[in-house]
């Protein structure tokens, strides 16, 4: 079941260092920056593009290939051979996950701004949240420390935060995918990590 995605206001308040929405740029600055590269790569900016742009640039939260199809007139094929084009000149994101058997897509970060995932155990669904800035700039350093000790270079970082969603707890849904299988060996492996000091 799917709901329409129209009509979701930008940036919605949340309490503390948590913020839920993500995009830092207008509707019309993402469509110019996409045209763009687009252009720079010999392509044209289709109605369908655009209306997949839309779709991604309008929810909170990555979305299945069903979900978009659900939001945007345009036969399957189309939507899989645009995403596939899309992603291919990086404008737009594949997520995969332990949680679900669907990879979900969303806008590449220079389009929609840095954020990380809240990730439901039992449904896989993926929700956009942004940090502080002073809590994302301590993470940032921590994280840095930890690549450091490993000689490790990071590139970029997001964060999947796993757990239960509202609508998971109130109809007691188990956890679905590789999570459920992967339970039992998850504290072991924990405190292996803890001892061996690569925690952050």
């Amino acid at each position: 079941m799917s709901t329409p995605l129209r009509n979701r206001s930008a940036r919605r308040p949340d309490h503390g260092d948590v913020v839920a929405g993500v995009r830092t740029r207008s509707i019309d600055g993402i469509h110019a920056s996409v045209a763009e590269r687009l252009g720079s790569a010999s392509m044209r900016y289709t109605k369908t593009r655009r209306a997949l742009i839309d779709v991604l640039a309008e929810t909170y939260c990555p979305l299945t290939v069903d979900q978009i199809r659900d939001n945007l007139a345009a036969p399957l094929s189309t939507v899989y051979r645009t995403l596939a084009i899309l992603e291919e000149i990086r404008l737009v994101h594949r997520l995969t996950s332990n949680t679900s058997d669907f990879a979900r897509f969303e806008l590449a970060e220079d389009l929609l701004g840095h954020h990380h995932h809240l990730e439901c155990a039992g449904c896989g669904t993926m929700i956009d949240i942004t940090l502080a800035d002073q809590l994302e700039t301590d993470l940032s350093r921590a994280l840095a420390r930890l690549a450091s000790k490993r000689r490790f270079a990071i590139d970029n970082y997001q964060l999947d935060i796993v757990g239960t969603c509202a609508t998971c707890r109130a109809t007691d849904r188990p956890p679905q995918g590789k999570r459920q299988r992967l339970a039992a060996v998850t504290p072991a492996m924990n405190a292996s990590r803890d001892r061996s000091g690569s925690h952050v």
